[in-house]
């Protein structure tokens, strides 16, 4: 095990950048606001909310992980954003429909006024169902990403951030496999330069973050920084990231309960999930090529949490089925429908049925501040390159190459609470048990 790390100070600004800067954001952002001026509470966030048991179950301490940890305190961020609409924090938080306006929005109408989002480095190649004239011009992808550098630099000096983290709360792209223009940061710099499809905008933030020496985190199911080349750049320059897309919903349902299944080695023969939603994601995600994303972001996680090829009789001919619709009356309250057909003992049939009808940016904002923490602490204690034991927080984990993803929740709860133990010295929890015998 790598040695205890020193951990600088959470003392000073730390400015969270947001590219996109719609629901998700904007419910992110209002809920810090309200919950600084002590109008709400942080439900939802294990950073602020949650605690750490230390020692053995006798000892009795279980301090908040906020307590246990130097995390930087809400008071002390400050918030910046891109997107192609240019509507500020006010009108785009009204425009996304997720809060009350008069309680959580509307008391707040000057501070969330205040966030103008920047130009957006965006093209609807990448998201056809989106447009917007708040959009940067430049020669070529290279001339972009050192636009978007330089916003990092002028919103670090006008807001006297000491350190910046940014937050991919943008749209699904569509559908890219990594190739020769990912696989080192030389042919990578090559694409953009010759303005390469291959290069999406979302690469663009994330390049741009690394190389400003701030820790990047992508909560849509891109590519992103999931490519060699940004990779290894993320490890040569210390900067930590991690991703991808955020583990809400219907795939939170399914990483809480195929992990039961396979552990009492109940049988399943399919899972059909359908989900109706009308948010901004909903109509962008109605592009068969944005939708090829999230579907390869949904189907993987079953696959590595029943491992069919340990468990053959019970999983091999698992039926797996997503489907997402735009139903624009449904706004950003989503309803994720799931059928999953299992089979017990002599192979009887069962059935389960799931009917969440969630909030998607509410179930999401909570985890954009925990990201935003927790990679800051990352950055802190010189932790670099990808982050697994974030994994918590998203529906396809970013991992070390030649590692498959952990996706059941509650392994990658454990990792993550783990993690934070070793930073602070504390022993790691195994849950053996043997140390209370006689």
């Amino acid at each position: 095990m790598k040695d205890t790390p020193t951990i600088q100070s959470s003392a000073g600004k730390l400015g969270v950048l947001l590219p996109g800067f719609g629901a998700v954001a904007t419910t992110f952002v209002a809920g810090v606001e309200n919950i600084r001026r002590g109008n709400a509470t942080p439900v939802g966030s294990v950073s602020q909310m949650q605690t750490i048991r230390l020692g053995k179950r006798t000892d009795g301490r279980t301090p908040k992980i906020k307590d246990f940890v130097d995390l930087t305190p809400l008071d002390n961020l400050v918030f910046g954003a891109w997107d192609p609409i240019a509507d500020d924090g006010y009108e785009s938080a009204l425009n996304a429909g997720v809060l009350d306006k008069h309680e959580h929005i509307e008391p707040i109408r000057d501070f969330l006024a205040s966030i103008e989002p920047m130009s957006a480095a965006f093209d609807t190649k990448y998201v056809k169902k989106l447009n917007g004239p708040n959009v940067k011009q430049a020669a070529n992808k290279k001339e972009l990403a050192e636009q978007l550098r330089q916003d990092i630099r002028d919103f670090r000096e006008k807001n006297g951030c000491d350190r910046l983290v940014m937050v991919w709360c943008g749209s699904t792209e569509i559908f890219l496999r990594p190739g020769a223009e990912h696989a080192s940061i030389e042919a990578f710099e090559k694409a953009m330069a010759e303005n390469s499809d291959q290069i999406a905008p979302s690469m663009l933030y994330a390049y741009a973050a690394i190389m400003e020496g701030v820790p990047y985190a992508n909560g849509a199911p891109n590519l992103s920084a999931d490519v060699p080349a940004l990779e290894q750049l993320a490890k040569e320059r210390g900067v930590p990231i991690a991703g991808k897309d955020f583990k809400t919903g219907q795939t939170l349902m399914k990483t809480i309960l195929a992990p039961g299944f396979k552990t009492r080695m109940l049988g399943l023969n399919g899972w059909f999930s359908t989900n109706i939603l009308g948010n901004r994601d909903g109509e962008v995600l109605d592009d068969p090529e944005s939708f090829k994303t999230k579907e390869e972001s949904k189907l993987g996680a079953l696959e590595y949490i029943l491992q069919p090829k340990m468990y053959p009789e019970l999983y091999k001919d698992l039926y797996h089925k997503v489907r997402i619709n735009y139903y624009p009356p449904r706004g950003d309250n989503k309803e994720g429908w799931d059928n999953i057909d299992i089979f017990g003992w002599l192979g009887y049939p069962m059935q389960i049925k799931v009917d969440f009808l969630c909030r998607d940016s509410i179930l999401a904002a909570p985890i954009v501040l925990d990201l935003a923490l927790f990679l800051d602490l990352a950055g802190r204690c010189g932790m670099s390159g990808i982050q697994e034991w974030l994994s918590f927080y998203f529906k396809a984990p970013q991992t070390q190459p030649g590692l498959y993803p952990e996706h059941d929740i509650f392994i990658q709860h454990w990792k993550l609470k783990n993690t934070l133990r070793w930073m602070m010295g504390e022993d790691q929890i195994t849950h053996l048990g043997l140390d209370y015998d006689d």
